[in-house]
C-alpha cells in the first residue's frame, strides 16, 4: 500500500504523521488509527497497511511528538526491563486528557484536509492507551467523528474525573468497544459502566468481549492472538463501512 511520510503543526511544534493509502485513485474515507502504548513502529504501520487495504487513507500520528526523536521501543523486552518500562510509562503519562484533546484537533484537521480523504468527518479506532484516545477524540471533535473504536482499551470508564465514560454524552459517533477476557485493566465493572454511559447519553455503541487477553490484536504484543485480530479487522470493516 503507498505511504505518504509527513508532518503536522500543533501547538507544540511539529508532529511527525504518517498516511497509507489503497492502491488506485482517491478519495478515500479517512481512518484516525492511535497505536498503542509502544507508538509508531513497523508492527502498527503494518496495522495502518491492512486497514488501508480494506479501502481507507489511515492517518498515524506521532503520539509522542513532544518528546522529540524518541527511540522506539521493542515490545517483546520492555515490560521486562526496568528502565526502558519506566521511560515508556513516562511517556504515557506525559498524555494528559487536555494534550490529547490539543492533539486530537490537528490529527482530525489534517486529515480531512488531505486530498486522498473524502467527507466532512472520519473514523478513528485505537488500542490499548490508544482506545482511550480514540473515543476521547469522537467526545471532542464530535462533528467530525462518525465512527470511533476502541481495541483491548485500557480505563474507559473509571473514578477519575476526567475518565473519558464522563465525555459520553458529547459523542455523535456509533462506537464499537472490545475487551478482553484477560485484561485487568479492563474489568467488568468498568465495561457496564462504560455502557450505562452510553446508554444514558443515547449513544449507538456495541460493546464485546473477545476470549482474548489484553493486546491481541497488535501484532507484535507478546499476547497477540491471530483469530482475535481477525474479528477485530472485520468488526472495524463494518463500523467503518456502515458509517464512513
Amino acid at each position: 500500500m503507498p505511504r505518504t511520510d509527513f508532518t503536522i503543526s500543533t501547538p507544540d511544534g511539529d508532529a511527525a504523521a504518517w498516511l497509507h493509502t489503497p492502491d488506485g485513485d482517491g478519495p478515500w474515507p479517512g481512518v484516525l488509527l492511535y497505536p498503542d502504548a509502544g507508538g509508531v513502529r513497523p508492527a502498527i504501520h503494518d496495522m495502518a497497511a491492512h486497514l488501508a487495504s480494506l479501502g481507507y487513507a489511515v492517518l498515524l500520528p506521532d503520539a509522542y511528538h513532544r518528546h522529540g526523536d524518541w527511540a522506539p521501543f521493542d515490545f517483546a523486552t520492555v515490560f521486562s526491563d526496568r528502565p526502558e518500562r519506566e521511560r515508556l510509562m513516562g511517556m504515557v503519562r506525559s498524555l494528559t486528557p487536555e494534550l490529547v484533546a490539543v492533539d486530537a484537533e490537528a490529527w482530525v484537521t489534517a486529515l480531512l484536509a488531505r486530498p486522498e480523504v473524502h467527507g466532512t468527518a472520519i473514523g478513528t479506532t485505537g488500542y490499548c492507551m490508544g482506545g482511550v484516545m480514540s473515543l476521547r477524540t469522537a467526545a471532542t471533535q464530535p462533528e467530525r467523528v462518525a465512527a470511533a473504536a476502541s481495541f483491548h482499551g485500557g480505563n474507559l470508564a473509571t473514578d477519575d474525573p476526567a475518565s473519558v465514560h464522563r465525555l459520553a454524552d458529547r459523542i455523535r459517533a456509533e462506537v464499537y468497544v472490545a475487551g478482553a477476557t484477560d485484561d485487568s485493566s479492563f474489568p467488568d465493572e468498568q465495561r457496564q459502566r462504560l455502557a450505562d454511559a452510553f446508554s444514558a447519553a443515547g449513544v449507538s455503541a456495541t460493546l464485546e468481549t473477545y476470549p482474548a487477553a489484553h493486546g491481541f490484536a497488535v501484532p507484535d504484543a507478546p499476547t497477540h492472538d491471530d483469530d482475535a485480530e481477525q474479528r477485530h479487522w472485520e468488526a472495524l470493516h463494518r463500523l467503518f463501512g456502515a458509517n464512513l
